[in-house]
């Protein structure tokens, strides 16, 4: 088994956004707003902040300063939920449209780039082995979480 597995699923992701992150500097993006309006404008309009965080990966309290740069753009808007008061939902603005035209532009160019040689079947293959790594790391949390309850109760 090679041994270097996890050392590479570290490197590349980061690669992959160093990429990116190289390509939109003239746009004047930081990684953190760019991935936040990527992932609301894929995710579609009116997510909760906490789950807008989630998918993103960071803690909802490490998301706020970000969405307040991006309101201040104009980027987005941040709106009470109609069920809970204290949640907020975040939308994209029609500021953000040609931006995200843009960085969908460089998102696109680069994943071709940086999957080039690999066939589609390739690419299928890859995302499921990377989806079924996620879900035993997902388990393993999980699991962890169980027994780290099961011994505070003990």
């Amino acid at each position: 088994m090679n041994q270097n597995i996890g050392l590479q699923l570290t490197r590349v992701p980061r690669l992959w956004r160093a990429v990116i992150d190289e390509r939109l500097a003239p746009l004047g993006l930081t990684q953190t707003r760019w991935i936040t309006l990527y992932t609301l404008w894929r995710l579609g309009d009116g997510q909760p902040q906490c789950e807008l965080a989630r998918a993103i990966g960071v803690e909802a309290p490490s998301l706020v300063r970000t969405l307040d740069q991006l309101a201040s753009q104009g980027l987005i808007e941040r709106q009470p939920c109609d069920q809970d008061r204290r949640t907020k939902r975040v939308f994209l603005t029609h500021k953000a449209a040609p931006l995200l035209e843009k960085i969908d532009a460089v998102v696109t160019v680069a994943r071709a780039e940086m999957l080039d040689g690999l066939s589609d079947a390739d690419v299928d293959q890859l995302a499921e082995l990377l989806t079924r790594i996620e879900n035993n790391g997902l388990a393993l949390q999980a699991r962890d979480a169980e027994a780290g309850a099961a011994t505070a109760q003990s």
